[in-house]
């Protein structure tokens, strides 16, 4: 389905009963992010919110993509699995051998579909050149400052349009942009991305790079902005195979060698020089959940603003889990998972990304696995490819048990795994974002082999001992005073691993804790240990194991365990994981780490006072709350 605008979206959401309007005021600094990290925080993600009365010309649109069903009425489906149903039967009808002329020329009714689907530039100004800033303007927007120690207001759904200068070709993207000036931004793009490149080559040139960012029009625009695309594919290519309609470009009237959608709510053009100095931008309260640092990056200069008379700006928050990045990202697992089938991992069968992991550090992908060695060379595929390079854990299952019941899928793994041997550790790219590397973009990563395995694999030097239903977390921690808490109801589960928090106080302490651990009697058949700084709450586990994700470095952080058993020659394996809080003293870390994101008291106070007042349904505390006695001091980098 093709939307003519972010309007008839909004319309289209409202008659679902999908929207609210807020007709209160609320400011954009700091108040709409406290309001919607409430509702994106509901069961199903709430409703999408329109912010009518924010103190300047144009509401505020956010949340609008914040649940399964806003995602799937973003894209016009029915079920994200359509789309990746409909790319797989495009790939397995044109790799079909076509045998005769009637083969051929059954082709022609989809190619002419598939043109219909080519972005095509119009003649004249569209829609989102309606009214032109005669002096450009960022001020004016209701540009969001989403968190406390953020380094300003930022432009959290910009779809940002660059082009190579020796191609031509185009690249749409998705990077944050800070405000420094009236006519002056951040460009945060990181090194591996598309945007990044062309950057560098017309620094090779010694060119102004013209740059447009637009804000709303077609749902489908800002999602194919972030969806993971090879770097010679069209994002609007992809955009008109969504919506089934052609997306219609014109020229920018200050930087005309960039086109961008004619039905877009507002279009900021400008350019990007790369001969003048990078500026300091952020921090950043991230997708992570945590703050990302300040860093130095381009400038964007604006030369014209243009908007529709109607517009709307659309925003959205990224923060702790979960939030509306959570369902864009659930389109690209279940939209690429055809992609990957038919081009990379024949085998697969599923794949889920949990929010716990933010997208990159945790994956599971279901194989239908045939021989010995499957699971690896899975592996290897996947982190070869694009985006999938940035993954820090991979779990792999077989056609045994489904994925997406975590608890059966985690039974069955562990019934399966040898930590001695079944764990591949490995190094390579990492997301700029993750905190957790010892040096920044380049760390470990992990694959957890939860297939069943054939003899080739098995090890006769392990032995399999049955795990244990619970441990005695009370005599524990007085023997190790350092343990302040332990969760043992995974044990109970028939899933043999143990969350444990800890509280460091001298270099190697995991690992030493590790080994002492694992040789008490108690800990044989404990497959594997989770350690979490000791502010974390081991009983919430979702929370625990999205702080375990995000601070472990897989390589760095892993301490494998080959335990002698009574059996000569035999031994027992385990593993204990460091996922806590690293610094220079206790661990020779020498990256500042970053804070966890939480609102300050302030603003909650505010949306506490005028929650009745908003009319989105009864009051929800704030989800800060829980996490204010985890953070270290009150800035962006921790203080201890």
């Amino acid at each position: 389905m093709a939307y003519k605008n972010l309007r008839h979206f909004i319309d289209t959401l409202e008659q679902a009963g999908e929207l609210v309007r807020i007709k209160t005021y609320v400011n954009p600094e700091l108040e709409i992010a406290e309001v919607t990290d409430r509702i994106s925080k509901s069961p199903d993600g709430g409703k999408a919110l329109l912010f009518e009365n924010t103190g300047y010309d144009f509401p505020v649109l956010i949340n609008s993509m914040g649940s399964y069903k806003r995602m799937c009425m973003a894209l016009g489906v029915q079920e994200l699995d359509d789309v990746a149903k409909e790319i797989e039967g495009l790939f397995k009808m044109l790799s079909k051998p076509k045998e005769s002329i009637l083969d051929k020329l059954a082709l022609l009714p989809k190619l002419g579909q598939f043109a219909s689907w080519m972005p095509k530039v119009v003649s004249g100004k569209g829609a989102c050149q309606e009214v032109v800033m005669t002096t450009p303007d960022l001020s004016k927007l209701p540009v969001m400052k989403c968190w406390p120690k953020d380094g300003g207001p930022f432009i959290t759904l910009p779809v940002i349009h660059t082009k190579d200068p020796n191609t031509g070709s185009r690249n749409v993207g998705m990077y944050r942009m800070q405000i420094f000036e009236k006519d002056m931004t951040g460009m945060h793009w990181h090194k591996h991305k598309v945007s990044a490149k062309h950057f560098m080559e017309y620094k090779k040139l010694n060119k102004r790079m013209p740059v447009a960012v637009i804000l709303g029009g077609d749902p489908a625009y800002t999602y194919s902005a972030t969806a993971p695309l090879p770097e010679n594919v069209d994002e609007y290519m992809l955009a008109g195979f969504l919506r089934k309609k052609k997306v219609e470009l014109v020229r920018c009237i200050t930087q005309p060698e960039i086109e961008v959608p004619a039905d877009a709510d507002f279009v900021i053009e400008g350019y990007v020089d790369p001969a003048e100095e990078l500026i300091w931008e952020g921090p950043f309260g991230d997708h992570t959940g945590y703050y990302s640092l300040a860093d130095w990056y381009p400038r964007f200069h604006v030369t014209a603003i243009t908007h529709r008379k109607d517009a709307v700006y659309p925003s959205t928050i990224v923060g702790i889990p979960p939030q509306e990045d959570a369902w864009i990202g659930k389109a690209t697992e279940r939209i690429f998972l055809a992609p990957i089938k038919m081009t990379l991992v024949p085998e697969i069968i599923d794949m889920d990304m949990p929010v716990e992991g933010v997208f990159h550090n945790l994956v599971i992908s279901q194989i239908h696995k045939d021989y010995p060695g499957q699971a690896q060379k899975v592996m290897n595929a996947m982190w070869g490819a694009g985006q999938m390079m940035f993954n820090k854990i991979l779990v792999v299952a077989d056609q045994g048990e489904t994925i997406t019941d975590y608890k059966k899928l985690a039974q069955y793994v562990f019934r399966n795994l040898n930590p001695a041997t079944d764990i591949y550790l490995s190094q390579g790219p990492m997301d700029v974002l993750d905190h957790s590397c010892s040096k920044m973009g380049f760390g470990g990563k992990m694959c957890i082999d939860g297939t069943r395995k054939y003899e080739e694999e098995i090890d006769s030097a392990y032995l399999q001992v049955s795990s244990p239903t619970t441990v005695d977390a009370k005599a524990i921690m007085q023997q190790f005073p350092e343990i302040k808490a332990i969760n043992s109801q995974l044990l109970a589960m028939d899933i043999s691993c143990l969350l444990v928090a800890i509280e460091k106080t001298r270099p190697f302490h995991v690992k030493e804790l590790t080994e002492q651990l694992y040789t008490l009697p108690a800990f044989a058949g404990i497959k594997m240990i989770l350690f979490v700084e000791h502010t974390v709450d081991v009983m919430d586990l979702p929370s625990a194991l999205w702080r375990f994700c995000n601070n472990l470095d897989p390589k760095r952080d892993s301490f494998i365990i080959h335990q002698p058993s009574q059996q000569p020659g035999k031994y027992i394996g385990g593993i204990g994981m460091d996922g806590t809080l690293k610094n220079k003293v206790l661990d020779g870390f020498e990256r500042d780490w970053p804070n966890i994101i939480v609102a300050d008291d302030a603003t909650i106070a505010k949306i506490d006072a005028k929650w009745n007042e908003l009319n989105v349904g009864p009051f929800i505390a704030s989800p800060s709350l829980k996490y204010k006695h985890q953070i270290y001091g009150e800035e962006a980098v921790v203080e201890l």
